[in-house]
């Protein structure tokens, strides 16, 4: 009977051992990682091409300035003469009594000068011309920048040397502030216009407006731009 006691409680206490043991712990899963996104590709553009210099312009930065600067004698680049602005001037004055003829004139200057012209009027009245106040009598264009460098070039090399018996520009036609008034008989001597497709021959006024501060150095400005003048 003793054997048989000693032998039940060894049981119990196996089997107490055995409940009391801390079950060790399952390994946890490895969570699976969500797909990086992957950064945006950078596009690549081809970049975009460099605006051609203009040949006067060019012209005028590596060879007319420093011509100046040595005959007047400058201290600094930045006093050396410079195209401000171009003005073209196309008087219509019939358009009193023929409205088409001001938009003839107005389609022309835009071929000319590559930018829309704005309209002319009237300052006061003039009964003679039977003419009154504010109402539309030209058409005109101001051209700045590279547009004004363009139109120069097409001027003095293309259009000029159109002009039947060409023996050059005046050179009196400075107002005594560097600015030059060129006087154009007819529009025909531009490329742009065509003959056939005209109605009427009309002359025009260039104004060249330049920083220059006496006459002689905006003559000697244009001159080195390729101004024809008369010799």
């Amino acid at each position: 009977m003793a054997e048989e006691e000693k032998k039940a409680t060894a049981k119990k206490t196996t089997t107490a051992k055995k409940a009391s043991a801390p079950k060790a712990p399952k390994a946890a899963a490895p969570k699976a990682e969500a797909p990086k996104a992957e950064a945006p590709k950078a596009s690549k553009k081809p970049a975009a091409p460099a605006k051609e210099l203009n040949r006067v312009l060019a012209k005028y930065k590596n060879e007319v300035v420093p011509a100046l600067i040595k005959e007047f004698g400058y201290t600094s680049i930045m006093q050396a003469p410079r195209f401000e602005k171009i003005v073209i001037n196309i008087g219509v004055g019939d358009a009193t009594s023929n409205g088409k003829a001001l938009e003839d004139s107005v389609a022309e200057l835009t071929a000319i000068a590559g930018q829309k012209p704005v309209i002319t009027k009237a300052k006061k009245s003039i009964a003679n011309f039977k003419l009154r106040e504010g109402q539309a009598i030209g058409t005109k264009v101001t051209l700045r920048g590279q547009r004004m460098y363009e139109f120069y070039d097409k001027l003095v090399s293309i259009a000029l040397p159109r002009v039947r018996d060409f023996r050059g520009v005046s050179k009196n036609a400075f107002d005594g502030h560097g600015n030059y008034t060129l006087g154009v008989k007819e529009q025909l001597i531009f490329p742009e216009i065509d003959y056939d497709k005209i109605a009427k021959i009309r002359g025009m006024d260039i104004v060249i407006v330049t920083t220059a501060q006496s006459d002689a150095e905006a003559f000697k400005l244009l001159e080195l731009l390729g101004m024809p003048f008369k010799r």
